[in-house]
């Protein structure tokens, strides 16, 4: 039954304001977790969000942060415990999207894609991590996408950035075996998001006709794989990723 589940736990999502986070965070919330989460520039549905949270009647704590930087995942892993507790389950979930072509690709617009997927999961892991090392017990769950295994035309630089975090979490999974921490990965397919505005009409279409359902996800038809591997249910799941991809690719 919803808010069972993950009674008493205590999740933190990064990019947690709109779209999967957001989904994400609520559901975690409908099954008993209290949450923490981080977004960027998004103090207006922080607010509804934090809002939403508390109406489910657990605690939720929200914070600004960019997590390309080190100092400020640092800055919010503290505050989050300070507000909800000892960290259960931490969901990297933050990223950002847009199309360009391959040539075209800068220095700057390429270090950003990489630091805000590859380098923010991994230090808001580390932050976490120690601290569930110590308990001997946490879940960590890492965002990735369908196209770390197929990869797209003009996301080359975003489908690089979700293919380290796919074999990151593999790694991780292999370095932590036997500590009590689960480490694994949900790779959505194409999900209705504010991550498509920046997509071409023309790549939408692309996308799409890939699909064998034809259609792309919603974000409730996403997060509920989440819970799943944070719950009592995911605790044979190890260095695996489970894709929500309508039939993009089958494994």
């Amino acid at each position: 039954m919803p808010g069972e589940k993950l009674a008493g736990k205590k999740a933190i999502v990064s990019g947690g304001s709109r779209g999967i986070g957001r989904g994400i965070a609520l559901t975690l919330a409908a099954e008993g977790a209290d949450v923490a989460f981080c977004h960027y520039k998004d103090d207006e549905k922080a607010s509804q969000t934090v809002a939403d949270i508390e109406a489910l009647g657990r605690k939720a704590f929200a914070a600004d942060c960019d997590v390309s930087s080190t100092s400020a995942i640092k800055d919010f892993y503290a505050a989050s415990v300070n507000s909800i507790g000892d960290i259960d389950i931490l969901v990297n979930n933050a990223g950002h999207n847009i199309t360009e072509n391959f040539e075209d690709i800068s220095e700057e617009s390429f270090d950003r894609m990489l630091n805000v997927h590859v380098k923010g999961t991994f230090f808001m892991t580390q932050a976490v991590y120690r601290d569930m090392i110590k308990r001997g017990s946490g879940r960590i769950i890492n965002i990735t996408s369908q196209l770390a295994y197929k990869g797209a035309g003009e996301l080359t630089h975003y489908s690089a950035a979700k293919g380290a975090n796919t074999t990151f979490t593999r790694a991780l999974a292999l370095e932590c075996a036997g500590t009590g921490v689960l480490v694994n990965a949900v790779a959505p397919g194409v999900t209705n998001t504010d991550l498509l505005t920046p997509l071409s009409d023309n790549l939408l279409d692309t996308l799409k006709a890939a699909i064998p359902l034809n259609r792309f996800a919603e974000v409730d038809e996403i997060a509920p794989a989440v819970a799943f591997l944070a719950s009592p249910e995911g605790s044979f799941f190890h260095g695996s990723c489970i894709s929500p991809n309508g039939g993009e690719v089958m494994f």
